[in-house]
This record gives structure tokens, sequence and C-alpha cells, in this order.
């Protein structure tokens, strides 16, 4: 469902997000300074979600919760599902983030 604005409510984000819980598959978050990075949603329930995303450094990921009412979620269609167990699909889930990345300690 959408709010008076257009944008989905967070218990409607919530459902298309937990539907990417899978260590095997992987959805593209954009910050307002960084754009295309590749993440893991680790968790999510109505009001936050939680993403490992990958940096620089091969071993190191930034764990990151966020509140659901600073995303806004849509389709990358310039990737593609990662599972072999599961049937390919063309586009992942793709987190737009209203503000911009947090410093990695």
């Amino acid at each position: 469902m959408r709010d008076m604005e257009g944008a989905m409510e967070s218990s409607d984000k919530a459902a298309s997000i937990r539907q990417w819980i899978n260590p095997e598959e992987r959805v593209t978050v954009d910050f307002e300074n960084e754009h295309d990075l590749n993440a893991e949603v680790i968790e999510c329930d109505d009001q936050t979600v939680t993403l490992l995303l990958e940096t620089a450094f091969p071993h190191y990921k930034q764990h990151l919760t966020l509140p659901l009412s600073m995303v806004s979620i849509g389709e990358d269609k310039s990737h593609y599902t990662r599972d072999p167990d599961k049937p390919i699909q063309y586009g992942r889930l793709r987190i737009t983030v209203h503000e911009a990345r947090p410093q990695a300690v």
C-alpha cells in the first residue's frame, strides 16, 4: 500500500526486502554520495533493515541498520540473482537511502 504522497508504507517495504534475505544473494544500495554498492540483507522487520555492505577491503563488510522511513525500494535491472539453487532472475532489489553513506569505522 502507498501513503498519500505515493510512497510505500514500511510494512510493504519490509515484505519486499524480506524476500532478499539469503546469504547467496546481493542487493544494490544507493546513497546520496555513493551508488551501485553491493550488499547482503541480513534482517528486516517492519521498522528497520540490516545490511552488510561490501567495501574496498575483500574481507571487511560494513554493518548498517537503517530505518525503513529513510529508504525507497526499486529494481536494479543491470544485475541478476546469484543463488545456484534457484532459477536465474534478471533484476534484483535496489535500496535507495535518502542520506549520505555513514563512514565505516
